[in-house]
């Protein structure tokens, strides 16, 4: 999802003025559309569909975060000892 700096930095007084182009452009690339203010960035327009694997990403990102932190702290055991326990205390 890179962004398109002559095509993707629209001004608000642009999108009143042209919504339905915009959105359409916003569709067919799926590309956020940057929305400026006197020049400046005020706001970001995204696709439905990309704000959702946007989300889902970031939810999934919150998950793995603690695993991680459990990682630098040192609270993990290397697959083949973890394995090796397992079965010695199932009695397998």
């Amino acid at each position: 999802m890179t962004l398109s700096i002559t095509e993707d930095i629209r001004s608000i007084t642009e999108l009143k003025r042209n919504t339905n182009s915009v959105l359409d452009q916003l569709h067919k690339t799926r590309r956020p559309v940057v929305l400026t203010v006197n020049g400046k960035a005020e706001a970001v327009i995204v696709d439905a569909k990309e704000y959702e694997k946007i989300t889902t990403a970031f939810n999934m990102l919150k998950l793995l975060l603690p695993a991680e932190e459990d990682i630098k702290e040192g609270r993990y055991t290397e697959a083949k000892g973890f394995f090796e326990e397992f079965k010695r205390e199932k009695g397998l």
